[in-house]
C-alpha cells in the first residue's frame, strides 16, 4: 500500500518530519510518501495562503507519476480536500478530520490546540462544514508561528502543554488534538505531560487511510465528488 502524504507549505523540512511521523503509525508494508508543493506560502497561516496551498496540493498529487492507494492532506484547517476528491478515485483523508474524529472515539469532548490565534476561525469552519465541531470544547492557540514549530521545538512544546492543561481544566476537554501538522513531531513529548490523550491528525489518517484501503473503500463519484466535467483546464500559464 503506498500512501501519499502532501504538506500544504513548501518547507521540505516540514514535509520531512509529517512523513516520519506518518511511518510511525503505519502497518508493515506502507509505503509513506511526502510530498511538497512546488509553489505556495513557507507555512499557511491564513485564508489566503490556505486557498493557494489547496491548488498547490491538488498540483502535487497530479504531478506524482507512479500508482497510490490514498492521499493524506497534511495541514490542519486548511482548504483544499473537497477538490482532492474529486480529482480522485482514491480515499483522501484530512488530517483535521482524521484528528477530530479519533478523539471523539476517546472522550466526550476534545479541545483542538493550533498555532497562531487568526488559525482558529479556519479550525473551527472546518470542524462545522466536517459535522465535527457539537463535541469540540474549544479551539485555543498556543501563540506560535508555524516555522517556531520547527525552529524553537522546546518553546512549542511548553506552550502546547500549557494550553492543553488549560482547555482540559478550563474547557473540560477530555482529549487533546494537535491543530497543525507541523506538530506532528512534538507529539511523543506532549503526550508524556499532558495527562490525557493526545491525538496528532497525521498519525491518525494514516491508520484512517489504511483501513479504507484495506476495507476497498473509495470515494463516492456520485454527485458531490463527481469527477470534474470534461473541459479545457490551465494548470500552469
Amino acid at each position: 500500500m503506498r500512501i501519499l502524504t502532501v504538506n500544504v507549505n513548501t518547507t521540505p523540512s516540514m514535509t520531512d518530519g509529517i512523513a516520519e511521523a506518518a511511518r510511525r503509525a503505519a502497518s508493515p508494508g506502507t509505503e509513506i510518501i511526502g510530498l511538497t508543493p512546488r509553489f505556495g506560502a513557507e507555512s499557511c497561516e491564513g485564508n489566503v495562503e490556505s486557498y493557494l496551498a489547496a491548488v498547490a496540493v491538488m498540483d502535487a498529487v497530479r504531478s506524482y507519476a507512479e500508482p497510490f492507494d490514498a492521499v493524506i492532506q497534511a495541514g490542519y484547517g486548511e482548504h483544499g480536500r473537497e477538490g482532492l476528491q474529486e480529482l480522485l478515485d482514491v480515499p483522501v483523508v484530512d488530517i483535521t478530520e482524521a484528528a477530530a474524529s479519533t478523539a471523539m472515539f476517546l472522550g466526550r469532548s476534545y479541545s483542538v490546540v493550533t498555532t497562531l490565534d487568526r488559525a482558529v476561525p479556519l479550525i473551527e469552519d472546518r470542524l462545522i462544514l466536517g459535522g465535527l465541531f457539537d463535541r469540540c470544547a474549544s479551539v485555543r492557540s498556543s501563540g506560535l508561528g508555524v516555522l517556531e514549530l520547527e525552529s524553537d521545538p522546546e518553546r512549542a512544546v511548553a506552550a502546547i502543554v500549557e494550553e492543553s492543561r488549560r482547555a482540559v481544566t478550563e474547557d473540560r476537554a477530555e482529549v487533546i488534538v494537535l491543530g497543525c501538522g507541523g506538530m506532528a513531531e512534538l507529539e511523543p513529548r506532549v503526550r508524556e505531560q499532558c495527562g490525557v490523550p493526545v491525538v496528532d491528525g497525521v498519525q491518525a489518517a494514516v491508520k484512517i487511510a489504511e483501513s479504507l484501503v484495506s476495507l476497498g473503500l473509495q470515494t463516492s463519484k456520485v454527485r458531490t465528488y463527481a469527477p470534474p466535467r470534461p473541459k479545457r483546464v490551465t494548470w500552469h500559464p
